[in-house]
């Protein structure tokens, strides 16, 4: 299937199916609330409610076709596929449906008040708006899969509310409609989330990224993309060059182990595609209006595929000379059939992680940590970020092309624009799994009391007791807000750096780091951090230094 054919289906007569049946249950059951015993006459009138969904979804029909002026391009041949993804608008589809799974598993009935929380906003902010509530401990989640509380408010919007959902008693079964067969499937709202209306082929995706000029034949004369480059692995998915972006690949809902794990489910998937959408709206440099929290040192995600079918040969050619040079740890991707789905990443070329990168001096040290831990803080404060798996394989470096020493690199925190000193090292976190977020609709995290393994590495190791010092700071309730957690990740990234033993470091530049250190324990965010007097030189304010586009 071609990725035209793929990216143009109509699902939005589906969603507006979806959408009107949940209107329908919802106003059944405002009226029930109102008067319990009332007896259900004929159908309601909702007339409204339907004019209301079909603009709607007209609406959105006409954000599937957005304007060039207002989007960045991906080059395929002379061909330009322009990319969207509306956050709000993914949010709203996918909370329809959450609601629309419960419903279907689940009575609803008396749908109390709750709170209003502020949908997903172009600024991505939470600061001096919904915040964590209080959760009691003993509401638990399925074994490592990510966790949403879900709720709702009774406002214009069927979903402004995500923070609780309480169900007072159960209800008559005869008044409350069947939901199944409407519900959207996981991975039915993960392909509406990457507009594809099927999964395409791994070759169709990453031709997207290759040129037709580069294409290789195989022995059996079909053309291959042929600047395909392994670049690392992890234990759910490989990453691949393609062109000038990254793709990691990462099998999910197949029934065959990967690297002797369980595959993820869909769920997972989108919860992390979700993710990753809310930390690019951190970044700046989209056109919006001005934001109150703002930085690029998240790895910007370009776009995502849904693909199935077997690994295509270019991958696994690329696999291959990796493994002759590296040793890799994975099973041979030829173990997956051909029916195995995958989801691609598409993220910026961010450089070589810190394990394989070496620092030139203590100005690229300072800048490392000063870069990391301004990150950090823009998405604490912005949405209640905490990262909570830094270690140095998870944060990229890139050196300017240019010898200028002089470079910027700007971000806003609670609205004061501010700068801070690179000295030409660009620096990306990356790889969200375990992170934790607060979207303002959602709160996405992944309940780490179910994987007691992470927490029994070797004593002494920095990673290892890392991930002990979270699991005593969160006492193991991993959905609460603990941004203690990204502080003890800056601890150890200065262990990273000191244990390097960079040549070029001096004893003075030794005692600076290790008394940094020291500092580092009191502070309880990495917000705290940033105002330690070890970034007194590098951060300046926006009218000290005109930031760089890098």
């Amino acid at each position: 299937m071609s990725i035209s054919s793929a990216k143009d289906g109509k699902v939005s007569f589906l969603l507006l199916e979806q959408k009107f049946n949940l209107s329908r249950i919802l106003a059944e059951h405002r009226k029930g609330h109102q008067s319990r015993k009332r007896t259900f006459g004929g159908p309601p009138d909702l007339k409204k409610e339907k004019a209301y969904f079909e603009e709607v979804d007209a609406f959105e029909l006409m954000e599937e076709s957005p304007s060039p002026k207002n989007f960045g391009t991906w080059a395929r041949g002379m061909e330009q596929n322009y990319i969207v993804h509306d956050l709000s608008a993914i949010l709203e589809r996918w909370k329809i449906s959450k609601l629309a799974k419960f419903a279907a598993s689940r009575p609803l009935f008396d749908i109390m008040e709750t709170p209003v929380v502020p949908s997903v906003r172009s600024d991505c902010s939470l600061h001096d708006s919904y915040r964590t509530p209080e959760k009691d401990r003993g509401s638990r989640t399925n074994p490592m899969r990510r966790t949403i509380p879900s709720g709702l408010s009774d406002k214009t919007s069927i979903f402004t509310s995500f923070s609780e959902l309480k169900i007072k008693e159960e209800p008559d079964d005869s008044s409350i409609p069947s939901l199944s067969a409407e519900a959207m499937t996981a991975f039915a709202q993960l392909l509406l989330v990457c507009n594809q209306s099927a999964p395409i082929t791994l070759a169709e995706a990453f031709s997207t990224y290759c040129l037709y000029s580069s294409f290789n034949e195989d022995v059996h004369g079909n053309s291959t993309p042929g600047s395909i480059v392994k670049l690392g692995e992890g234990t759910f998915g490989e990453a691949f060059r393609a062109g000038s972006t990254v793709c990691k690949v990462v099998p999910f809902d197949g029934t065959s182990l990967v690297n002797g794990e369980t595959q993820k489910k869909a769920e997972e998937v989108l919860e992390e595609v979700l993710l990753c959408l809310t930390l690019n709206n951190l970044r700046a440099d989209r056109g919006d209006n001005v934001k109150e929290n703002s930085c690029h040192g998240f790895i910007e995600t370009k776009d995502f595929w849904v693909c199935q079918g077997p690994y295509d040969p270019s991958l696994i050619c690329a696999w291959e000379d990796w493994d002759a040079k590296c040793c890799s740890e994975n099973d041979h991707p030829n173990d997956f059939s051909n029916e195995q789905c995958y989801i691609v990443f598409v993220q910026a070329d961010g450089g070589r992680d810190l394990e394989k990168f070496a620092l030139l001096d203590y100005n690229e040290a300072c800048s490392l940590l000063v870069q990391v831990t301004a990150a950090l803080a823009v998405a604490e404060s912005a949405c209640e970020f905490e990262h909570r798996d830094l270690h140095w394989g998870n944060i990229l470096l890139d050196r300017d092309e240019t010898q200028d020493k002089n470079h910027t690199m700007g971000f806003t925190l609670q609205g004061k624009n501010m700068c801070t000193r690179t000295f030409g090292l660009n620096v990306s976190i990356i790889d969200f799994t375990l992170s934790r977020i607060n979207t303002g609709d959602a709160i996405l995290f992944l309940d780490l009391s179910t994987d007691p393994a992470l927490f029994e590495g070797p004593k002494r190791d920095k990673q290892a007791e890392t991930y002990r010092k979270m699991k005593q700071i969160t006492n193991d309730y991993w959905e609460g807000s603990f941004p203690k957690t990204n502080v003890v990740w800056l601890i150890y990234l200065v262990d990273i750096v000191l244990q390097k033993r960079y040549s070029t470091f001096t004893s003075k530049d030794d005692r600076e780091l290790r008394a940094f250190k020291k500092r580092l324990a009191k502070y309880d965010s990495a917000k705290d951090c940033l105002t330690d007097s070890f970034f007194s030189d590098l951060l300046l304010s926006d009218e000290d230094a005109q930031p760089s586009t890098a």
